[in-house]
């Protein structure tokens, strides 16, 4: 009863982010974070739909949208760069870039293990795919906020509160799917109760930061980040221009 009880008022909750993000102008600022929302309240309502009414769907359905909402929550990460980043484009480039390199990776990496598994279908399986793809997404946004620190690089209200909630709610996957193998029958059923009640708090942190819109702050001094990118990137072009030159000596008659 009580498990019903927060998992209704986190799909409440969930509208209502959807709703103030809609008033406060935020869904064109944000706009993965907010299809990221949209999809999860789809999937919540879509998965009680089916376990009622077609519960031996429900193994299959889950699945898909785990895997669906995973790849919509590597675009969160992604957006956050693009915001936190704005103002340094050079910068924001080359993170992008990094982070779509190791997304990738990752998800070679998981679909050839599926591919080779006969039984990739098991929940075991899926847990251990679901729990390497989530600590590259943990990775991603220690990266991030460490970039964030190192540099001085101010963010406001509503980035603060999609950083902080989405980090949260990752941790909080990572030690779900690192125990839930090992711990029992007890402990599933302890955090049956947890997960939710602890998503519950992820979406209080996000109503409470996105409630209105709030700009980023802008720096108001030149980033050593930025500076530091331009030098690399000034370097690089170089480089390749002398090995360009180097290679026409080579095959010239």
């Amino acid at each position: 009863m009580l498990g019903q009880a927060i998992w209704w008022s986190g799909i409440a909750l969930e509208a209502l982010l959807l709703i103030r993000g809609l008033r406060g102008k935020l869904l064109s600022r944000y706009p993965v974070f907010y299809s990221y929302i949209l999809f999860v309240w789809l999937q919540s309502l879509l998965r009680f739909s089916v376990d009622r009414w077609r519960p031996q769907l429900y193994s299959s359905v889950y699945w898909i949208t785990e895997w669906l909402g995973i790849l919509v929550g590597c675009g969160v990460v992604f957006e956050i760069c693009r915001v936190g980043l704005a103002a340094y484009s050079g910068t924001a480039r080359m993170a992008r870039n990094l982070l779509a390199l190791v997304f990738v990776l990752a998800f070679t990496k998981a679909i050839v293990e599926t591919w080779n598994d006969p039984h990739w279908w098991l929940i075991a399986t899926a847990m251990d795919l679901e729990h390497a793809l989530r600590a590259v997404q943990s990775l991603a946004i220690v990266a991030l906020v460490v970039l964030f620190l190192f540099y001085s690089i101010p963010f406001g209200r509503n980035l603060r509160g999609v950083l902080l909630g989405y980090g949260l709610f990752i941790a909080e996957s990572i030690i779900w799917l690192t125990f839930v193998s090992a711990g029992g029958e007890k402990f599933r059923e302890f955090w049956l109760y947890v997960h939710p009640a602890f998503y519950f708090i992820v979406l209080g942190i996000w109503a409470l930061h996105l409630w209105s819109y709030a700009p980023n702050p802008q720096p108001n001094r030149a980033v050593r980040l930025e500076e530091q990118y331009q030098r690399m990137a000034a370097a690089t072009s170089r480089q390749l221009r002398e090995g360009r030159g180097y290679l026409a000596k080579l095959v010239r008659p």
